[in-house]
């Protein structure tokens, strides 16, 4: 990794203080390698091999849990299936298809984990620019559904559909080799249904995470939507709370200029309360609050706005302002029951999922905003909260949300109101030039089936101060005031200590776990990683005095929760027997219990946030 320093710690057991990094590794190849590679004996063998059980488990098989490899494509999530169910339901024709990494890569890493050095980049190299991640106008494209009539059958026009498919992976991967690629969507099946869901709407909204924006916006679907659908493409820059209101606003600037069609919206489907400026040392604190909010996200006034403005009277809207203001009106925090009681209040929402038959193509040209009713349709990436958007629009609970990727399988529509029809698109991923390990701390790949999280750990690392934040002492360290080089593996190895993570049988240090456990705290924004737009650094000082920066700020303390929370007494997280249910958090989660906070320290309003409020619900 790019990022990473190449020094070589001074000789600790196991490691080889005079041998280049070249010499340590094996050498790289592509990811569609499919044989098996024999791990290397002193990766194993060594005494400083930390892993336990956890490892000679992977030595066995090429695949985690719930994962089905065929070739070299891997089917995330795969469930044990006798056939169509009893409706025809297929259970894994919508799961993840990414291409599989090959076992050599695997081994790769694990040892760059082990041996390289971690070293803190700069502020200019958290900038991420998108033509460098995109390459607008080459192959890194997305599919596109291929001409048709109404004289071709189904099965003819499923199969000229499958193959421009295999011709539009062909010419990426003829392109870039696999170690250039990110994962990106190799399931037919769920392109389908963004192609139906952009037939369907009258307005687009692309959901962005505003932690790294330019890896939610595929440059090729602006293009697409706003130039040959004819479409107005909303931007909605999703949980603002876990970036610095200047951040936010920077980042707004950058797509106003770059794409000047754009409708850009700010939104956050669970605000923390303003009242409590967050801090990032605040990581090791949780509180409980009870109750959901819903009702006050931020966002669902500035949507309407830009809602009005593009269909300019054509669309009655105004039952859609007196929602919005009866929900303000009767906002509430922590009364009641909680969410049953949500869930029971105010009028039903009718639901519709889409059938096989939804999913034909429609014809050349459709009427807009038929019946008066305007369809805005959902698309974006895994885990920018599509789902939890929705519900905040609603104003309550309609729509299940998980961590896990993928988790949303078949397009939805909602009526908002009975002019407004929201239709909820299953989060896809694009192809780009991505690391893979910033595509994990995305959550566009499960993290219970990482084969390697080693590296991810070691990415994240390297933009933030990990081992500062969650207080750990390196595993070699005798004495803690002394300064070690820290690697990946060390990170993960001092943090399963201190959390008491340890392998079934042997009672070594989980390594494993305690990746995927760190991996869980960033992608919950409890360790914030923000990347920023080209030219923030030096342009800091005038985002953070720019009148629209003061204004977010009382814009976000305006929607915070009313009346009263309901907290119990803040705890440090154990440090050896309290359970997260790590195993469990990638399950599918309709939103049980209280929600974990992290308690504030004093600061500024305008410095960095790493509220875990906004996650209390994970966005699928």
């Amino acid at each position: 990794m790019e990022s990473w320093g190449r020094g070589i710690p001074p000789a600790p057991t196991g490691r080889h203080p005079h041998r280049s990094l070249e010499e340590c590794l094996p050498p790289r190849t592509s990811g569609r390698v499919l044989g098996r590679v024999g791990l290397q004996d002193g990766l194993r063998s060594s005494s400083n091999s930390r892993s336990g059980s956890r490892e000679r488990r992977e030595e066995q098989t090429d695949t985690s849990d719930g994962e089905s490899v065929t070739h070299h494509i891997r089917r995330l999530n795969q469930q044990p299936s006798q056939g169509l169910g009893p409706r025809g339901y297929d259970p894994n024709r919508y799961r993840l298809h990414f291409e599989r990494d090959s076992r050599e890569e695997v081994e790769r890493r694990k040892r760059a984990a082990r041996e390289q050095v971690l070293q803190p980049v700069s502020a200019e190299l958290l900038e991420l620019d998108i033509q460098e991640v995109y390459q607008p106008g080459s192959v890194l494209d997305f599919p596109r559904r291929p001409p048709w009539n109404y004289e071709m059958s189904k099965e003819q026009l499923m199969s000229q559909e499958e193959r421009s498919f295999q011709e539009y992976l062909g010419k990426i991967h003829g392109a870039y080799t696999s170690e250039k690629l990110s994962y990106f969507e190799h399931n037919l099946e769920t392109w389908r249904q963004l192609w139906r869901v952009l037939e369907m709407s009258d307005i687009v909204l692309l959901i962005t995470d505003i932690r790294h924006p330019v890896v939610n916006f595929p440059p090729a679907l602006y293009e697409y939507v706003t130039g040959e659908l004819g479409l107005a493409l909303v931007l909605v820059l999703n949980k603002v709370d876990l970036a610095p209101p200047a951040l936010v606003v920077a980042w707004k600037h950058y797509f106003h200029q770059h794409y000047p069609q754009l409708h850009i919206v700010l939104f956050t489907s669970f605000p923390r309360d303003p009242r409590t400026p967050q801090d990032p040392s605040s990581v090791l604190k949780k509180s409980r609050r009870r109750g959901r909010g819903w009702t006050r996200a931020l966002g669902p006034e500035q949507l309407l706005r830009a809602c009005e403005a593009i269909t300019a009277g054509k669309v009655d809207l105004s039952s859609w302002r007196e929602k919005i203001a009866r929900d303000v009106a009767g906002a509430t925090w922590g009364n009641g029951s909680g969410e049953e009681e949500e869930e029971e209040d105010g009028p039903a929402v009718l639901v519709e999922q889409q059938t096989d038959s939804a999913m034909e193509p429609t014809g050349p040209t459709r009427e807009r905003y038929k019946d008066g009713v305007v369809t805005i349709g959902c698309v974006g990436f895994p885990n920018v909260g599509k789902s939890s958007l929705i519900n905040g629009l609603v104003g309550r609970k309609v729509v299940s949300v998980s961590r896990t990727p993928g988790h949303t399988r078949y397009f939805q529509t909602y009526f908002l109101t009975p002019s407004v029809k929201l239709c909820d698109c299953p989060g896809l991923i694009f192809p780009s030039l991505l690391p893979r390990q910033l595509q994990v701390l995305a959550g566009i790949y499960p993290i219970a089936q990482i084969q390697e999280p080693y590296t991810a750990v070691g990415y994240l690392a390297s933009r933030i101060p990990v081992q500062a934040l969650l207080h750990l002492r390196h595993p070699e360290a005798e004495d803690p005031s002394a300064e070690h080089p820290w690697c990946a593996w060390d990170i993960c190895e001092a943090w399963a200590e201190k959390r008491g993570y340890k392998t079934a049988k042997a009672a070594r240090n989980d390594v494993y776990r305690a990746a995927n456990s760190l991996l869980r705290l960033a992608l919950d924004g409890r360790l914030s990683l923000c990347f920023h737009p080209p030219g923030y650094s030096e342009q800091k000082g005038t985002w953070e005095s720019h009148p629209e920066t003061m204004e977010l700020v009382v814009l976000q303390g305006r929607v915070g929760p009313a009346g009263d929370e309901e907290e119990e007494e803040e705890e440090e997280l154990s440090s050896s027997c309290e359970e997260e249910g790590e195993e469990d958090r990638d399950a599918d989660e309709e939103g049980e219990g209280d929600e974990d906070t992290p308690t504030s320290a004093p600061g500024s309003s305008l410095a960095a946030r790493n509220p875990y409020a906004l996650l209390g619900e994970d966005e699928c």
